[in-house]
């Protein structure tokens, strides 16, 4: 992976992983998927480090799996959901807070992985869509369990079914994040936070993180597991091959049930 596409520094406590491709919208590559895991992983581990931010650079936070080039569907397969479900569990697992600084527009695994997240601040200007449905695919990421211990099951069905883009006060309302800021405001919020996090209580962190989750998250495994299953499947379809043609080509896609 190049050096740039993700940059990570350890400051005053906090382990900072910025996404820096944005002339792709921050889309994951392998690489950068695998390395995201394994910081996150790592942070477990590392006694300088009490929180993880996650954050993008440019116009977007994450615009989630990378489907540039003429044949993206040749590069989908199996292991690029487990790349996405190793990035799921390493946040959710991780007895360390877990922040999302979401600076743009999250679709796809970028969405997922802000549902993951123990607090999200977005700016005013972001909007979030799972967008899976657009391309013939299902939600993936363990949003098919994260969303609706968020939001319930009617608004569930409407975000992955219907895959409209949510502006950030929207998402609010709805409890997907947990703060949404004028953009002037959002640099400023996001430090305080990530040192109130900081100069808290670790094992109370840890414990409160462990409880909570496991309330809310009981489903969260076999979810991913029934994803990875499921989208196995639909990667190979015809219409998952049309909706990421007309995704590249902006163009409205003609979907057949093949």
């Amino acid at each position: 992976m190049s050096d740039e596409e993700l940059e990570i520094r350890v400051d005053d406590g906090a382990l900072w992983l910025r996404m820096n491709r944005p002339e792709q919208l921050n889309a994951m590559s392998d690489l950068m998927a695998d390395e995201v895991a394994h910081e996150i992983e790592e942070a477990r581990t590392e006694d300088d480090v009490r929180v993880v931010v996650l954050t993008g650079t440019g116009p977007a936070f994450s615009a989630g799996a990378d489907l540039s080039g003429e044949n993206p569907q040749d590069r989908l397969d199996v292991t690029s959901l487990d790349r996405a479900n190793r990035i799921i569990r390493a946040i959710t697992t991780l007895d360390k807070p877990v922040v999302a600084a979401v600076n743009g527009a999250a679709a796809g695994v970028g969405m997922s992985a802000v549902l993951a997240s123990d607090l999200a601040i977005a700016k005013e200007s972001a909007t979030f869509v799972l967008g899976f449905s657009q391309i013939g695919l299902m939600p993936d990421g363990g949003a098919s369990a994260t969303l609706v211990a968020t939001v319930g099951r009617a608004r569930a069905m409407r975000i992955a079914l219907l895959s409209e883009p949510l502006p950030a006060a929207d998402a609010h309302a709805m409890g997907l994040i947990s703060h949404v800021v004028p953009d002037a405001e959002y640099d400023d919020l996001v430090a305080a936070t990530v040192r109130r996090l900081t100069a808290g209580p670790p094992l109370a962190y840890a414990a409160t993180k462990k409880a909570i989750n496991a309330t809310s998250l009981a489903l969260l495994d076999p979810a991913l597991e029934r994803e990875r299953t499921g989208q196995t499947v639909l990667l190979r379809t015809a219409d998952a091959a049309e909706g990421m043609r007309a995704f590249a080509q902006r163009r409205r896609p003609e979907f057949r049930g093949e």
